[in-house]
Formats: C-alpha cells, structure tokens, sequence
C-alpha cells in the first residue's frame, strides 16, 4: 500500500500566520520540510492543557517554522482548555495593522 502524501503550501514570504488552539497535524512530523519563510511572521497560541492539542505539538510546531527562516511568536497559557482569548486576538489584530500600515 502506497503513503499519500499531502500536498503542501509553496513556502515563501506571507503577511502571516496565525494558529489559535492549532499547530502542525499528523501522526508525526516529518524531519524536514523543505523552504524558507523569509521572515513570515507567526504567532503560535494554545493552552497548556488543551485537550486537542498537546503542548509538544506547539513546541514541535514551533520549531518546524523557525528552522524553515519564520519569525516565531509562541505563547501557552496556563489552564485555558481549547478556546481562543483576548490576548491572541490583540496580538493578530497587531499583526494584521502592521500590515495595512
């Protein structure tokens, strides 16, 4: 039986990206993957405690897009479940001004 391979974004430069309770899916991660974001800015938020996202998967995340060049902001917050907050919001809503601007 043959492995189905998903089909990945071209990595390059973006505005943004913004993961909420989210990170990287997959049973595992690969190794490598392959491009550089060019400074992407992104913003990692999930609970430590999120019951659909373990926080490993946040660091491994993390650490994905930093060794593909992305300027990485991870942030956990202590007891939140899986839900999105006030601070995640501001934050993106800083991200996406700095855009416009």
């Amino acid at each position: 039986m043959s492995r189905q391979r998903v089909r990945r974004a071209q990595p390059g430069r973006y505005g943004g990206l913004a993961a909420l309770s989210g990170g990287l899916i997959g049973e595992e991660l690969d190794d490598e993957y392959p491009g550089d974001l060019e400074g992407t800015p992104v913003f990692l938020g999930c609970s430590d405690v999120d019951p659909h996202i373990p926080e490993e998967r946040v660091h491994d995340t993390a650490a994905v897009l930093e060794s593909m060049h992305a300027d990485v902001t991870e942030r956990l917050y202590e007891g939140m479940g899986h839900g999105v907050n006030e601070d995640e919001l501001e934050f993106v809503a800083g991200m996406v001004a700095e855009l416009v601007d």
